[in-house]
């Protein structure tokens, strides 16, 4: 039953998070992507996966500007959702999608070595 509990609230959480960011006027919050929310056992933490099209130090300043909002974000989840407690929010960045390009670039460069290898002894 816990387990169902947690996972309806992380799902919750997602939905409401990536709303309150998607509304908030800071441009450096512009192009981030909410992707997961895990809850602890207690309720009490929730760490959120956070993906984002920024490079270098920009990617810096776009965690810390979420760190910054995390007290109105968390203000406006206890706003929203009809929980006794909202847990503490933990962003992180999520390289999910930087490690599949990087897959995806790796299979295409073993394909194309294949590909010419297979030429070069039809030859």
């Amino acid at each position: 039953m816990a387990q169902y509990r947690n996972r309806r609230l992380s799902e919750e959480l997602k939905k409401e998070i990536a709303d309150i960011v998607r509304q908030m006027k800071d441009p450096r919050l512009q192009l981030v992507s909410i992707l997961a929310v895990q809850v602890d056992r207690e309720l009490t933490q929730a760490k959120v996966f956070v993906s984002h099209f920024a490079q270098g130090s920009a990617k810096d300043e776009t965690l810390a500007a979420l760190y910054k909002a995390g007290g109105y974000i968390r203000s406006e989840l206890a706003r929203r959702l009809h929980t006794r407690t909202v847990p503490e929010l933990v962003f992180v960045d999520d390289h999910s999608i930087e490690a599949g390009f990087k897959i995806t670039e790796m299979l295409a460069d073993y394909e194309r070595e294949r590909t010419g290898s297979v030429i070069k002894s039809e030859e």
